[in-house]
């Protein structure tokens, strides 16, 4: 069976109102599931006809406000991330989740777009990848496969700790980065305040779902055949049976349509989705 699940970086960029399809349905912080995450995509990344459906990222150069941390890990290995720290104080904290290039360029400027569109908050893009980054299809494909669940889990512990005990920590991600803002929500209990997941890969666990202490925004397409409505519905059931509540704000449009790299591109989506996903955050980080 042919799968069209286009793995391109999501910008975050404003643009025209549109009309969507809208369905609303250790360590000195808590870990309320030891179970690492899954990584369900794996397999995909592997076929060839698969990768060969990705083009390419667009070639862009950051320029702006941030800097490289580094932080440890449960695993024992160092882990780092793009880090623009709030103007003052503060305990509210956003983990952003790269699509399957790495942490790229184009994470580091949705990062600072999601900064200072926050306000007081500060926003951790989280280098999943350890330092790699793929510019072809092929390459992002063999990293994906080689993100052991254990390391991807160790990464985010790390950087829960390195928000602190007392941090509010929200996420959000593109489709890697959406199953792994999920999976921060599952690990996180009640420190995690927030998720938002772009045409993530839902946890199909009702047990490991049940541990979730926030409320959930999936953002997805109707048109996507790679995370197809039919798995939403089921995500939906999935989070009812657990006792959880899902809002789902269904676009008509495909995979990766909120990424103007991607030639389906939906911008009036793509800036609706984002007034969704902004709105969502303010709420609960505020």
């Amino acid at each position: 069976m042919k799968q069209l699940l286009l793995l391109i970086p999501a910008f975050l960029l404003n643009a025209f109102i549109s009309r969507p399809i809208v369905k609303t349905g250790t360590s000195d912080i808590p870990i309320c599931h030891s179970v690492p995450f899954p990584n369900d995509m794996s397999a995909l990344a592997a076929d060839p006809s698969f990768q060969s459906l990705h083009e390419a990222p667009l070639p862009m150069v950051y320029q702006g406000q941030g800097e490289k941390i580094t932080f440890d890990t449960p695993d024992g290995k160092p882990a780092s991330g793009f880090f623009l720290k709030a103007p003052k104080k503060s305990n509210k904290w956003l983990f952003v989740y790269q699509e399957w290039w790495g942490l790229n360029d184009y994470i580091k400027q949705s990062a600072e777009k999601l900064y200072k569109d926050l306000g007081d908050v500060n926003v951790l893009a989280l280098d999943m990848y350890d330092g790699q980054v793929a510019t072809t299809p092929q390459e992002a494909g063999k990293l994906m496969q080689s993100a052991s669940k254990e390391r991807l889990a160790s990464i985010t512990r790390g950087a829960m700790q390195y928000a602190g005990s007392k941090a509010r920590i929200a996420s959000i991600g593109w489709c890697f980065g959406g199953m792994l803002s999920l999976q921060t929500a599952i690990l996180g209990g009640k420190q995690v305040v927030g998720c938002v997941m772009y045409y993530g890969r839902p946890e199909q666990d009702i047990e490991k779902l049940k541990t979730i202490d926030t409320d959930v925004l999936g953002i997805f397409g109707s048109q996507d055949q790679g995370i197809p409505p039919a798995t939403v519905s089921q995500f939906e059931e999935n989070m009812k049976a657990a006792g959880k509540k899902v809002t789902i704000k269904m676009y008509d449009a495909v995979h990766a349509f909120a990424n103007p790299s991607n030639a389906k591109y939906d911008a009036a989506a793509a800036a609706d989705a984002y007034k969704n996903a902004l709105g969502y955050l303010k709420a609960k980080l505020g």
